[in-house]
């Protein structure tokens, strides 16, 4: 609200990099670990941003970020600015790239921002493969191609990639890239030119990707007043409808990860609630990094007090909860003689946030000793609440009778009280599901630096994610419960399919373990997956529908991975249908050794919840 006429109308948002490694301390901004979803939201963010509803016009323009292989911020003083992560192919291709395809194939982003880190010992911003190859050559970018903030200065200052700054400016440029953020192309890019390091039409070129975006924003279409989106201003922000959309999304995002039958709450039979934890009370904390001014904060406190009688601790002074931080006696004393106990723990922008990865896993400083002194405490129900961007281990919660529900709400924005409130209380049926897998603190063995996303049984690696990782798990990906239960009922799926190789194809003699995932034998190559879906319980809830598929296991294949997935709402003992189109060459692909995507030939498992359902694919 208050960079009104200060603003521009291009938005560096969304961050779609693959939430890798769960100490990440930018995890918090993306959607999570899976490159489908990541695409989807991609895909969606940006739509819903750029769209004017005519032409090439943009509302606004946004940008897909950060390009790529990019989750090492600050991890045991590797730092991001002169990380260099080695990335195989394979593991390029099938994780990190499909988000910034989709982005800019099939959400048509005005621009894609690339990162400080080398990948395979190449600045992402000065990697001519990556930027005019991929992203302007591949895929066709409508748009342009904007540096990370000083990442040019950063490959000659910090990682000495060139002689001279002129060097720097003159290999960026040619490699495609047309916006720096900072000052550094101002101050080198002239020099590089008469130093013939780079020709005036490589400057031209990127000029007029930055203009022809301008242009699509309407800067030289008269007075921005007239235009369609003209007469937005503060009064169109903290509308009621926004208010209760922040409220909503807060709501949908809560994951409830334990229930031993204390949730819902009964307000009406509780006279005192303990409201214990260096979370409970929060408000900033709520709204993450990156963030916004918010109309109004409903911190956890708030919204549970506007339910019923609360007496409120907070534990510990700050999130940290380190040294003489913890104040025991007085929680344990509220918890004590209250109805029921509410703790809202987990972490910061102290603990996780741009520049700052953890090295633990576990919750902060003394927060453990807290959560386990007040639930022995508590003379009623214990009810856990995990604010945080990412994972924790948090087995001795999970495992503990004392603990009645665990409860993980991200940073819900500025609603969130009045979310955690409506979900407590049951005015909101919980179906939020975890975007990543929650490892055990043994995972943090692990060095953060190993990109690689496959197991390897020879030395012990475990692999990583839920489509690779072969450990243990405190939560899987997806995980999340209801107040009520759902079945679900396969109707249709075929037991075969075929496919119709070109005559002389090698595979029809010889016996093949994949085929090419392109070419004639691919085009309408579909079929669909119908579900019958029952609210078997007693509430009316939002249930999400996830497919999945282990393909034959050949060329290092996931475990499993996501085919799709959709939500549907029912009443209590409604049905409904739920139907997936699968595109043969494009969902049940994988890619191989060298980067090329293949379909498996044999047998594949598609699931859903408790459902399997074998598919033989065949020539």
């Amino acid at each position: 609200m208050h960079n009104v006429g200060l603003a521009g109308l291009t938005f560096w948002s969304p961050n779609i990099n693959i939430f890798r490694d769960p100490r990440w301390g930018r995890g918090q901004e993306t959607p999570g670990e899976d490159p489908l979803l990541t695409s989807k939201y991609a895909v969606g963010y940006v739509t819903g941003l750029q769209n004017a509803g005519a032409g090439d016009s943009l509302k606004v323009a946004a940008c897909c970020k950060h390009y790529t292989a990019y989750d090492v911020d600050n991890w045991k003083g590797v730092e991001r600015y002169t990380f260099n992560a080695v990335v195989s192919q394979q593991d390029l291709d099938d994780t990190f790239q499909p988000p910034f395809k989709s982005c800019v194939v099939d959400g048509n982003v005005a621009s894609v921002m690339c990162s400080y880190n080398q990948v395979n010992g190449k600045p992402t911003c000065a990697d001519k493969d990556l930027l005019s190859g991929v992203i302007r050559g591949d895929w066709k970018l409508n748009g342009y191609i904007s540096s990370d903030c000083d990442s040019v200065d950063v490959l000659y200052n910090n990682q000495h990639y060139t002689k001279t700054p002129e060097d720097a400016a003159a290999i960026s440029i040619k490699a495609g890239l047309d916006l720096n953020c900072g000052n550094f192309l101002a101050q080198h890019t002239v020099a590089a030119v008469q130093a013939g390091k780079l020709s005036e039409s490589d400057v031209d070129r990127a000029i007029t990707n930055n203009f022809v975006t301008l242009m699509r924003l309407g800067f030289f279409d008269g007075d921005p007043r007239e235009l369609p989106f003209g007469n937005l201003g503060p009064s169109d922000v903290c509308t009621s409808s926004n208010q209760e959309l922040a409220r909503e999304a807060a709501r949908q995002g809560i994951v409830l990860l334990k229930n031993s039958g204390a949730l819902p709450l009964s307000a009406s039979s509780i006279k005192s609630m303990a409201v214990i934890g260096p979370n409970a009370n929060a408000s900033f904390t709520m709204i993450g990094n990156y963030e916004g001014t918010p109309c109004k904060y409903t911190p956890p406190l708030q919204g549970l007090g506007a339910n019923v009688a609360t007496v409120y601790q907070p534990g510990c002074t700050n999130v940290g909860c380190s040294g003489n931080s913890l104040q025991l006696d007085a929680a344990t004393k509220a918890a004590a003689s209250a109805d029921v106990t509410v703790l809202v723990v987990g972490a910061d922008q102290s603990i996780e946030r741009e520049s700052l990865d953890r090295t633990s896993l576990l919750l902060p400083g003394q927060q453990p000793q807290l959560v386990s002194a007040v639930a022995n405490a508590s003379r009623g129900p214990c009810i856990l609440v995990v604010m945080s961007g990412g994972p924790f281990d948090i087995s001795f919660a999970k495992s503990s009778d004392k603990i009645s529900a665990i409860l993980w709400v991200g940073y819900p924005g500025e609603a969130g009280g009045a979310a955690i409130a409506d979900v407590l209380f049951g005015y909101h049926n919980p179906s939020g599901r975890l975007p990543v897998t929650w490892y055990p603190e043994s995972f943090t063995k692990v060095p953060m630096t190993d990109m690689r996303m496959r197991p390897d049984p020879s030395t012990g690696y475990p692999g990583r994610t839920y489509r690779f990782y072969t450990g243990d798990t405190v939560y899987a990906f997806g995980d999340g419960l209801s107040y009520t239960s759902f079945a679900h009922h396969l109707v249709s799926a075929p037991k075969q399919v075929a496919l119709q190789l070109a005559e002389g194809h090698t595979c029809l003699t010889e016996r093949c373990p994949s085929v090419e995932a392109e070419g004639a034998h691919c085009e309408g190559l579909a079929f669909d997956v119908h579900l019958r879906v029952r609210n078997a319980g007693k509430m009316s809830g939002g249930h999400t529908v996830f497919l999945f598929s282990s393909p034959p296991a050949v060329h290092n294949a996931p475990a499993k991975h996501l085919l799709g997935f959709e939500k549907v709402s029912l009443e209590p003992g409604q049905a409904g249908v739920v139907a997936f189109k699968v595109d043969v060459c494009k969902d049940l692909s994988v890619v191989d050794e060298l980067g090329n995507r293949k379909v498996a030939l044999g047998s594949h498992t598609l699931h859903v919840g408790d459902l399997k359902h074998t598919l033989n694919l065949r020539v």
